[in-house]
Protein backbone atom coordinates (compact mmCIF):
# COMPACT_ATOMS: atom_id res chain seq x y z
CA UNK A 1 0.00 0.00 0.00
CA UNK A 2 2.84 2.38 0.86
CA UNK A 3 4.45 1.73 -2.54
CA UNK A 4 1.13 2.44 -4.25
CA UNK A 5 0.75 5.76 -2.39
CA UNK A 6 4.27 6.85 -3.30
CA UNK A 7 3.75 6.00 -6.96
CA UNK A 8 0.39 7.80 -6.90
CA UNK A 9 2.02 10.96 -5.49
CA UNK A 10 4.76 10.84 -8.12
CA UNK A 11 2.20 10.40 -10.90
CA UNK A 12 0.20 13.32 -9.53
CA UNK A 13 3.34 15.49 -9.56
CA UNK A 14 4.04 14.45 -13.14
CA UNK A 15 0.49 15.30 -14.23
CA UNK A 16 0.63 18.72 -12.56
CA UNK A 17 4.03 19.39 -14.13
CA UNK A 18 2.83 18.25 -17.56
CA UNK A 19 -0.23 20.49 -17.51
CA UNK A 20 1.95 23.42 -16.47
CA UNK A 21 4.14 22.85 -19.54
CA UNK A 22 1.40 22.22 -22.10
CA UNK A 23 1.79 22.28 -25.83
CA UNK A 24 -0.41 24.86 -27.54
CA UNK A 25 -2.42 24.58 -30.70
CA UNK A 26 0.52 25.54 -32.89
CA UNK A 27 3.03 23.28 -31.13
CA UNK A 28 4.46 26.12 -29.06
CA UNK A 29 5.88 25.43 -25.67
CA UNK A 30 4.62 27.64 -22.89
CA UNK A 31 8.05 28.79 -21.74
CA UNK A 32 7.80 32.37 -20.54
CA UNK A 33 9.85 35.07 -22.21
CA UNK A 34 12.03 35.22 -19.09
CA UNK A 35 13.23 31.70 -19.87
CA UNK A 36 14.56 32.56 -23.32
CA UNK A 37 17.90 34.13 -24.21
CA UNK A 38 17.96 35.50 -27.74
CA UNK A 39 20.62 36.60 -30.20
CA UNK A 40 20.16 39.39 -32.73
CA UNK A 41 22.69 40.36 -35.36
CA UNK A 42 21.63 43.66 -36.87
CA UNK A 43 22.94 44.77 -40.26
CA UNK A 44 24.18 48.32 -40.84
CA UNK A 45 21.42 48.90 -43.39
CA UNK A 46 19.08 47.05 -45.74
CA UNK A 47 21.55 47.47 -48.60
CA UNK A 48 22.18 44.12 -50.31
CA UNK A 49 25.87 44.01 -49.33
CA UNK A 50 25.15 44.90 -45.68
CA UNK A 51 22.53 42.16 -45.54
CA UNK A 52 24.89 39.60 -47.12
CA UNK A 53 27.73 40.32 -44.69
CA UNK A 54 25.31 39.98 -41.77
CA UNK A 55 24.96 36.29 -42.62
CA UNK A 56 28.72 35.80 -42.93
CA UNK A 57 29.11 37.39 -39.49
CA UNK A 58 26.34 35.15 -38.15
CA UNK A 59 28.06 32.00 -39.43
CA UNK A 60 31.37 32.89 -37.77
CA UNK A 61 29.78 33.98 -34.49
CA UNK A 62 27.76 30.76 -34.26
CA UNK A 63 30.93 28.76 -34.98
CA UNK A 64 32.91 30.63 -32.31
CA UNK A 65 30.14 30.51 -29.68
CA UNK A 66 29.04 26.90 -30.08
CA UNK A 67 31.89 25.46 -27.97
CA UNK A 68 31.43 28.26 -25.42
CA UNK A 69 27.71 27.55 -25.06
CA UNK A 70 27.79 23.74 -25.19
CA UNK A 71 28.74 23.57 -21.50
CA UNK A 72 25.89 25.87 -20.43
CA UNK A 73 23.06 24.09 -18.68
CA UNK A 74 20.74 27.04 -18.10
CA UNK A 75 19.95 30.53 -19.30
CA UNK A 76 22.01 32.27 -16.63
CA UNK A 77 25.16 30.28 -17.43
CA UNK A 78 24.69 31.09 -21.15
CA UNK A 79 24.32 34.79 -20.35
CA UNK A 80 27.40 34.72 -18.10
CA UNK A 81 29.44 32.89 -20.74
CA UNK A 82 28.53 35.43 -23.40
CA UNK A 83 29.17 38.41 -21.14
CA UNK A 84 32.65 36.98 -20.61
CA UNK A 85 33.16 36.68 -24.38
CA UNK A 86 31.81 40.01 -25.66
CA UNK A 87 35.27 41.05 -26.87
CA UNK A 88 35.64 37.74 -28.77
CA UNK A 89 32.22 38.28 -30.37
CA UNK A 90 33.12 41.86 -31.41
CA UNK A 91 36.54 40.79 -32.72
CA UNK A 92 34.95 37.97 -34.73
CA UNK A 93 32.39 40.31 -36.30
CA UNK A 94 35.03 42.98 -37.01
CA UNK A 95 37.31 40.41 -38.66
CA UNK A 96 34.51 39.31 -41.02
CA UNK A 97 33.59 42.92 -41.81
CA UNK A 98 37.23 43.74 -42.68
CA UNK A 99 37.56 40.56 -44.76
CA UNK A 100 34.69 41.76 -46.96
CA UNK A 101 35.94 45.33 -47.20
CA UNK A 102 33.57 47.10 -44.80
CA UNK A 103 34.90 50.12 -42.92
CA UNK A 104 32.39 50.14 -40.07
CA UNK A 105 32.85 48.00 -36.96
CA UNK A 106 30.64 45.92 -34.70
CA UNK A 107 29.41 46.31 -31.14
CA UNK A 108 28.25 43.48 -28.87
CA UNK A 109 26.25 43.64 -25.65
CA UNK A 110 23.97 41.55 -23.46
CA UNK A 111 20.83 43.41 -22.42
CA UNK A 112 17.06 43.33 -22.18
CA UNK A 113 15.15 44.59 -25.20
CA UNK A 114 11.56 44.64 -26.42
CA UNK A 115 10.82 42.44 -29.42
CA UNK A 116 7.73 41.71 -31.52
CA UNK A 117 6.19 38.26 -31.93
CA UNK A 118 8.60 35.89 -33.71
CA UNK A 119 8.29 32.31 -34.94
CA UNK A 120 11.27 29.96 -35.13
CA UNK A 121 11.01 26.29 -36.14
CA UNK A 122 7.45 25.98 -34.84
CA UNK A 123 8.11 27.91 -31.63
CA UNK A 124 6.30 31.23 -31.29
CA UNK A 125 7.93 33.77 -29.03
CA UNK A 126 5.37 36.31 -27.86
CA UNK A 127 6.10 40.02 -28.02
CA UNK A 128 7.87 41.20 -24.91
CA UNK A 129 11.12 42.03 -23.20
CA UNK A 130 13.88 39.44 -23.62
CA UNK A 131 17.44 39.05 -22.43
CA UNK A 132 19.50 39.12 -25.62
CA UNK A 133 22.94 39.16 -27.12
CA UNK A 134 22.82 42.14 -29.49
CA UNK A 135 25.46 42.45 -32.23
CA UNK A 136 25.18 45.69 -34.16
CA UNK A 137 27.10 45.88 -37.41
CA UNK A 138 27.83 49.55 -38.01
CA UNK A 139 24.70 51.54 -37.18
CA UNK A 140 22.64 48.38 -36.65
CA UNK A 141 19.75 50.06 -38.51
CA UNK A 142 19.16 47.25 -41.02
CA UNK A 143 17.13 44.06 -40.80
CA UNK A 144 18.39 41.50 -38.34
CA UNK A 145 19.02 37.80 -38.06
CA UNK A 146 17.76 36.37 -34.82
CA UNK A 147 17.60 33.09 -32.99
CA UNK A 148 17.39 31.60 -29.52
CA UNK A 149 20.57 30.82 -27.62
CA UNK A 150 18.76 29.30 -24.65
CA UNK A 151 17.08 26.93 -24.95
CA UNK A 152 19.56 26.16 -27.72
CA UNK A 153 17.55 26.41 -30.93
CA UNK A 154 19.99 28.07 -33.32
CA UNK A 155 23.16 26.44 -32.05
CA UNK A 156 21.74 22.96 -32.60
CA UNK A 157 19.18 23.63 -35.32
CA UNK A 158 16.63 22.33 -32.83
CA UNK A 159 18.03 18.83 -33.38
CA UNK A 160 19.81 16.49 -31.02
CA UNK A 161 18.64 18.46 -27.99
CA UNK A 162 17.92 16.15 -25.09
CA UNK A 163 15.49 17.45 -22.50
CA UNK A 164 15.60 15.71 -19.15
CA UNK A 165 12.89 15.42 -16.55
CA UNK A 166 14.21 15.40 -13.00
CA UNK A 167 10.91 13.97 -11.75
CA UNK A 168 11.12 11.13 -14.27
CA UNK A 169 14.71 10.41 -13.18
CA UNK A 170 13.65 10.30 -9.51
CA UNK A 171 10.78 7.91 -10.26
CA UNK A 172 12.97 5.65 -12.41
CA UNK A 173 15.65 5.63 -9.73
CA UNK A 174 13.07 4.83 -7.05
CA UNK A 175 11.48 2.03 -9.06
CA UNK A 176 14.82 0.50 -10.02
CA UNK A 177 15.80 0.24 -6.33
CA UNK A 178 12.47 -1.44 -5.51
CA UNK A 179 12.68 -4.13 -8.16
CA UNK A 180 13.99 -7.51 -6.93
Amino acid sequence: MKKFCIIFVFLLIIMVTATGCHIGETGNSSLRETEYFRIHIRADSNDTDDQKVKYFVKEEIVEVLTPVLCACEDKQSAMDALRGNLSLIKETADRVLRRYGFTYSAAASVKKEDFPVRVYEGVTLPAGEYDSLIVNLGSGEGDNWWCVIYPPLCFTGGKNVVYRSKIKEIIENFLSRREP
